[in-house]
């Protein structure tokens, strides 16, 4: 039996414009981050958020799952990051111990380090790309939209997961 759809409200020309600038904004946006980050850290933007997430962990430790999900990667390819950033030394890999099923990841001693020296790199670009080129409530309001975007994408999605990092 066929469904019936409602149809199409279309985006107005401002929504339209509005729209195809996020879309070329933003993709410049993280084109650069990435860029400025593996000239001057040799990291990736994937890697450098797996190394802030770790970092804000209980004993700067997470469950591949819990990085995975905080991340909003597929687990195949946080193991790919996570395995990239094990061979450089950055981070370790070991069985749960209370689920040997489960593996965890931990942030070492160098993979703060490097976070460490990233982070400026990082933020400043935040900052110089995005944050200060519009006024604070346009940033606040950009804020709230994909908060409420995560949160309909994904009910299981609250704010607080969102977490806040120093990057």
């Amino acid at each position: 039996m066929a469904r019936t759809q409602a149809p199409t409200q279309w985006l107005t020309p401002a929504q339209q414009h509005a729209w195809r600038s996020f879309l070329l904004g933003s993709t410049r946006l993280f084109d650069q981050l990435e860029r400025d980050l593996r000239v001057e850290h040799d990291l990736s933007l994937a890697e450098y958020e797996m190394l802030v997430r770790l970092s804000e962990a209980p004993d700067r430790r997470l469950r591949m799952a819990e990085l995975a999900s905080s991340v909003s990667h597929s687990r195949s390819r946080v193991t790919h990051t996570i395995s990239r950033l094990e061979a450089s030394g950055l981070v370790a890999r070991a069985a749960c111990p209370t689920d040997r099923r489960g593996v965890i990841a931990s942030l070492t001693d160098e993979g703060f380090a490097r976070l460490v020296d990233a982070a400026p790199t990082h933020v400043d670009g935040v900052r110089r790309y995005l944050v200060d080129v519009g006024d604070p409530g346009d940033f606040e309001a950009a804020g709230r939209v994909f908060a409420a975007t995560a949160s309909r994408l994904d009910p299981q999605c609250a704010s607080a997961e969102l977490g806040v990092s120093r990057g």
